[in-house]
């Protein structure tokens, strides 16, 4: 087909220009999400309790002479946005049945499978932007999963994840802990006012979206290898502190972050945090469990607040006394984390990519047994 003359298209481009700009400005105003959405689940604090929609969690249940009113049973499920940008190692994490990796896919899968979840007693998630070691554990990663930018700004495709994730939370009446950051992840990022606007866009963005049952968890275990101050533990809490000072309408984001496995939180972190993280990891003994929290509660900068351990790989659940009972003997929330260990296959672990999210290994039915009998699947 023979293309019109110069002169006769002409005229036609501030037409072309203002249909395109009438395309970016809907794109824009998607993009914006007012929060005016209505929201069904509301997470609050009172004193060391959680409350959905003004109510304690948990209300009334008692197991084996323990409350667990205001608890939030959870488990780290920090790979429901994973990526590989780097194409040197997304090979990795085929799926055996399609031979490539698929980010749409294991967020799809994850959505799919937080009902028989929820229906089992869970009532909260841990996500990060920057996900967790897709082996369990690692001391290199070559591979690059962030939602973050050098420069801060949030991938548009991973928060699209988040998203769909954050949707059906609030439609199952579940909270989610997003983290931002993890170690090996976070030199990705190009220097500290890269951080900084990393976490004025992501609070932004939960807010903007009306998004209430959101808590936020600075970066997993701020004590590790962070390669920028600000995340290290001597500095974290100016960044809960900044997550704390962004508002709409009144309303602000719950903040605090995590140490490793066996720690307590420093004094600046905990007098700046709405609740306690601590980790399980390396911790075998359950009376220890029950020891971390005793201390934490005897600390001078504690104040009355929830108490939860999003991470912990000690299970013995079909045992009378494992590190959940101890946690939950205490009033303070304990939370599944699984890995694939050498030699084990898809079925097996929430971290290890890629992810079979079902209730499918007797590890995750030990747990998640476990939790219903305690919950009554509430």
């Amino acid at each position: 087909m023979s293309r019109p003359p110069l002169s006769r298209a002409i005229p036609l481009l501030p037409v072309v220009a203002v249909a395109l700009a009438a395309v970016l400005a809907a794109a824009a105003h998607r993009q914006a999400a007012p929060a005016t959405v209505a929201r069904a689940t509301i997470v609050s604090i009172r004193g060391g309790d959680v409350l959905i929609n003004g109510r304690p969690t948990l209300q009334g249940v008692t197991w084996k002479g323990h409350a667990l009113e205001g608890l939030l049973p959870n488990s780290r499920m920090v790979q429901g946005v994973f990526d590989d940008l780097n194409a040197e190692t997304r090979g990795r994490w085929a799926y055996l049945d399609t031979q490539a990796w698929d980010a749409r896919r294991n967020t799809r899968e994850f959505v799919a499978a937080m009902a028989e979840w929820r229906r089992h007693g869970l009532l909260a998630v841990t996500l990060n932007l920057q996900g967790g070691s897709p082996e369990g554990y690692s001391q290199d990663q070559p591979w690059h999963n962030s939602a973050i930018t050098e420069d801060g700004a949030l991938r548009p495709d991973y928060m699209g994840r988040v998203e769909r994730i954050l949707d059906e939370a609030d439609r199952l009446g579940m909270a989610v802990i997003l983290g931002l950051f993890y170690f090996g992840q976070d030199e990705r990022l190009r220097d500290e006012p890269a951080v900084v606007r990393a976490v004025d866009s992501a609070a932004a963005w939960v807010l903007d979206r009306g998004y209430r049952n959101v808590l936020i968890e600075i970066n997993n275990e701020c004590n590790v290898r962070y390669d920028h101050p600000i995340l290290q533990p001597a500095r974290v809490h100016e960044l809960i502190a900044r997550v704390k000072s962004i508002t709409r309408g009144g309303r602000r984001l719950l903040a605090s972050t995590s140490y490793g496995g066996n720690t307590l939180p420093g004094a600046d972190v905990l007098a700046a945090s709405d609740f306690v993280l601590l980790h399980g990891n390396g911790v075998a003994n359950p009376d220890r469990i029950a020891e971390m929290v005793r201390q934490t509660r005897q600390l001078a900068a504690y104040t009355p607040k929830p108490i939860l351990f999003n991470e912990d790989d000690h299970y013995a659940f079909g045992e009378p006394w494992n590190n959940f009972v101890a946690a939950t003997s205490e009033h303070a929330s304990w939370g599944f984390f699984d890995f694939r260990r050498q030699g084990e296959g898809f079925d097996e672990g929430y971290q290890s990519v890629p992810v079979n999210w079902g209730i499918s290994s007797a590890r995750k039915r030990g747990f998640f047994t476990l939790l219903r009998e305690m919950t009554g699947g509430r």
